[in-house]
Formats: structure tokens, C-alpha cells, sequence
């Protein structure tokens, strides 16, 4: 397979999934397989963009690491266990609702608000009585929202026999200490071909009604660390869909400060690495990116403070070499991508996907305002 690479839990061994805490946006649950390795449910459509992966593409998506088999199953109690083998079915690790949210606590020090039976309400994950968004400072809600839907999903639609197939994925912001992360639905269109005609009119709208249509690019998902407050702010999807075009431009500008003061100092490199992935995309003859997201990524840990001791009353605090990338741009979430000779596409497109280079160039014209003090 195109971009495999060995296990590093060794075949056969039962690996202990847990909930991926630096997911910011989508709606399906990332786990965390190992410090470097994610995985989420398969979709034979995202499987063969991987295995298809062109070349000049490879350095803007995570790498594609292999496939791993889950299995559920539920207990007297109701809970759902989950169980993750790259291969034999023996000897597995069982990991419940309990254990879930024990892992979750314990790998986010300080004042992590978690109930322990992962029963919190999604109305008061996204907005208050007014509509307003309230800004969760301890940790990222998101992804242990999405675990516990995708749980509950899995439980009612299927028997605790029946085994899952995941694809195993590059955790792309293991390497920084406090990620700071922008998740970007990029596009004009984001319904795919396959899509019905009510799914398509609920996805036509959802664009026209955000900065999808103005600006081919709107927000579905945020956190970026407050060094002064030794906190993260988070954003979801529902906050970015309200956005006008300042209001978007407005969020981006936060998402570069870390606390009062804008991040001058990684424009420049993120313009650069915008500008990279938009020369390969005009490249790519019949590729539509339908729904996909884009990430930003840098880390929150200014560099004066590298070599400062670890404050551990900080969230997510995690050790890693010295010297990490200062930001990262990624291409994520490809359930929804067709090219030529892909099986989801019969009737191909020409020519590169024009709706993600409209939104990438005002990506870049906007960052690079910012950059000139606009």
C-alpha cells in the first residue's frame, strides 16, 4: 500500500484506543492508536485517495499507515467496549466508557470538566439561550463529543460481533507541545457526487449561508493556546457557519494570537506553505476535494519558552524532541474525494478543483493583509 509503514505496536498486539483530544472538527470520532498514530472508521473512497496518493501530495496529508480491526462489544451494564488489533483477535484490551474518560482526565492535567459517564449535553457544548458560543478554556469538547455520538452510533446499528475497520493515520500534531490547530472546510461545493438530492440541497445551503460561497473557505473548528491564561480557546463548526467575511477574517487573526499579542512571526511561513499546496492543487488534473478540511497547525509554545520547565497545571502538555516544524498545513478528510480512475467517480472532472483554489488564494490575500498590518 502506497505510503505504509510498519506498526509500531508490533503485529498482533492489542492496542488500547482512546479518545483523540486535539480533534477540533467533522463529525466522526478520532481515536488515538499510539503517540503517533490516529485512526478513524474506513471508507473505501478515502482508502483509495491514499492508495493513490500522487507524489507531489504526499507532504500536505498525513501519512497513510495501514488498516486496523475494532471490535465492539457491550456489556450487562450497557457500556460499549472497544477493542483494536492490527491482528490476531486474541488477548485484546478492553476499554469502556469508564476507562474512556479516566484516559481523557488523566492526559489533560489541570481542571479538565469531564462527568463521568461522558453524559454532557451538545446544547451546552454549542450555544447558550442567546446563540452564543461559550468558550471552553480547560480542554477541546469536540472530540470527546464525537466519541461518545460515534459510540452510541455503533451500539444501536450493530452486533457486538461484527468487526470495524479503521485506517491508521499520521498524528500530525504530535510533534508540538500546546497544537494550536484551525480546521478549514475548504471549497465552494461540499456535497459529493454520490450525494442525494436532499443531501445536496442541505450542503448548497450550508454554503450560501457562510463564507463557503464568498469565500471558499469557512471555519469548522478551533483551539488555540492562551499563553497568558495557560489555557486553550476553542471554536466549533456551528460558530464558524455564522461567521460574515470580516468575522472570518476577525478569527483567523485570533487564531494567531497566543494571549494579547498577534504571532507575526508565523505568517510568513504559513503564507509560504499556503502557497506550496496551491501550486500542487493546480496541478491536479480531475481531483475534487469535495468536504475535505484543511488544517493549520502550529504550537502554542512560543520559542522563548521552549527550554523553560513544563508547567503541568497547563492542559495537553506532551514531551517531544527539540526543534519541532514551527507550523503545518495539512490536507485532512477525504470520504468525499473523486479523481480519474477512482471507482466513486465514473464520469470524471477536468481540469483541478477550482472551488478549493478560489478558497485557498483569499486564504493567502488574507493572511497576507494581516501580515501588512490590514
Amino acid at each position: 500500500m502506497v505510503g505504509q509503514s510498519p506498526l509500531s505496536p508490533g503485529e498482533g498486539r492489542a492496542v488500547l484506543l482512546e479518545p483523540f483530544v486535539h480533534q477540533v472538527g467533522g463529525h466522526t470520532s478520532m481515536l488515538r492508536y499510539d503517540e503517533h498514530t490516529v485512526c478513524k472508521p474506513l471508507v473505501s473512497q478515502e482508502l483509495s485517495f491514499y492508495e493513490s496518493l500522487p507524489w507531489a501530495m504526499r507532504q500536505f496529508t498525513p501519512q497513510y499507515k495501514g488498516i486496523v480491526s475494532v471490535h465492539l462489544k457491550k456489556d450487562s451494564m450497557g457500556n460499549l467496549t472497544l477493542m483494536a488489533s492490527p491482528g490476531t483477535e486474541h488477548g485484546l484490551i478492553k476499554w469502556n466508557h469508564t476507562q474512556v474518560t479516566k484516559t481523557f482526565r488523566d492526559s489533560c492535567s489541570g481542571k479538565v470538566l469531564l462527568r463521568t459517564d461522558l453524559q454532557y449535553h451538545t446544547d451546552s457544548l454549542l450555544e447558550d439561550a442567546n446563540g452564543n458560543q461559550p468558550e471552553r478554556k480547560s480542554y477541546n469538547p469536540w472530540g470527546l463529543h464525537c466519541h461518545r455520538q460515534h459510540l452510541n452510533r455503533l451500539s444501536s446499528k450493530h452486533n457486538e460481533n461484527k468487526l470495524h475497520q479503521f485506517l491508521l493515520l499520521e498524528n500530525v500534531v504530535s510533534k508540538y507541545s500546546y497544537p494550536c490547530i484551525l480546521d478549514l472546510k475548504m471549497g465552494t461545493r461540499q456535497h459529493g457526487d454520490d450525494a442525494s438530492e436532499e443531501k445536496k440541497a442541505r450542503h448548497i445551503k450550508k454554503c450560501e449561508q457562510s463564507t463557503s460561497a464568498s469565500l471558499g473557505v469557512r471555519i469548522c473548528g478551533m483551539q488555540v493556546y492562551q499563553a497568558d491564561t495557560g489555557h486553550f480557546l476553542c471554536k466549533d463548526k456551528y460558530f464558524g457557519r455564522k461567521l460574515s467575511p470580516e468575522g472570518f477574517r476577525q478569527t483567523l487573526r485570533q487564531f494567531l494570537c497566543t494571549g494579547n499579542q498577534l504571532r507575526a512571526d508565523l505568517l510568513e511561513p504559513i503564507i509560504l506553505r499556503l502557497k506550496a499546496l496551491l501550486s500542487v492543487i493546480r496541478k491536479q488534473s480531475s481531483y475534487r476535494f469535495y468536504s475535505s478540511s484543511l488544517l493549520i497547525i502550529y504550537d502554542g509554545q512560543e520559542p522563548k519558552e521552549s527550554t523553560a520547565p513544563a508547567d503541568h497545571h497547563l492542559p495537553f502538555p506532551k514531551a517531544h524532541g527539540a526543534n519541532p516544524a514551527r507550523v503545518d498545513v495539512r490536507m485532512i478528510d477525504f470520504a468525499h474525494t473523486t479523481f480519474r480512475g477512482s471507482k466513486s467517480s465514473p464520469t470524471p472532472h477536468d481540469g483541478p478543483d477550482r472551488g478549493y483554489i478560489f478558497g485557498l488564494e483569499n486564504l493567502i490575500k488574507i493572511l497576507q493583509n494581516l501580515s501588512e498590518g490590514k
